[in-house]
C-alpha cells in the first residue's frame, strides 16, 4: 500500500506526506524535476525523464487496488481507477468508476470549446484553504478504504 502524488503543480504534497507518515505508508512524490526531496524516510522523490506524461506513466504502471493516487490529471485518474486505486483530486474530490466517464467527457468537451474560441479563458477558482482541509479529510478516508479499514 502506498500513496502516489502526481507532484507537478500539486498544492498538497505536504498534506499527503503527513497522512502517509501517520499511517506508515510510503509516499511517492513523482515529477519531472524541480521538487525538493523530503528528509522523511517514508517519502521517495521520483524524478522521471523529461517528456509529456512521463510522471503519469510511472504512476499508472505501479498504482493498484491497495493504493491511493493524488492527481489533477483526468486521463491518469482514469487509468488508476481502472487498476483499482483510490483517486483524489487536489481539492479532495474523489474520482471513481461512477464519475470518471462524465469528468473525462467534460474535459474533452472543454478542450474542444477552448480550441474553437481562443478568447475563452479558464473559469476555475484558485486553491482555497477549505480545499486543503477537504483534501486532508478525503485522503484519510481514501487510505482507510484502500487498506480495508472502511467500506468502499
Amino acid at each position: 500500500m502506498a500513496i502516489y502524488v502526481d507532484a507537478d503543480a500539486c498544492p498538497v504534497k505536504a498534506e499527503a506526506e503527513r497522512v502517509g507518515t501517520r499511517h506508515g505508508l510510503t509516499v511517492f512524490i513523482v515529477s519531472n524535476g524541480g521538487i525538493r526531496p523530503s528528509a522523511n524516510p517514508l517519502v521517495q522523490t521520483i524524478i522521471v525523464a523529461e517528456g509529456p506524461d512521463e510522471a503519469d506513466k510511472w504512476i499508472a504502471e505501479r498504482a493498484g487496488p491497495a493504493d491511493v493516487v493524488v492527481t489533477g490529471d483526468i486521463p491518469l485518474a482514469a487509468r488508476c481507477i481502472e487498476a483499482g486505486a483510490q483517486v483524489l483530486r487536489h481539492n479532495g474530490e474523489p474520482l471513481t468508476a461512477a464519475n470518471i466517464g462524465n469528468i473525462l467527457a467534460t474535459r474533452d468537451l472543454m478542450a474542444d470549446l477552448r480550441a474553437g474560441n481562443p478568447f475563452m479563458q479558464g473559469s476555475g477558482r484558485g486553491f482555497q484553504k477549505a480545499d486543503r482541509s477537504r483534501f486532508l479529510d478525503a485522503l484519510e478516508k481514501a487510505v482507510r478504504r484502500a487498506s480495508g479499514q472502511a467500506p468502499v
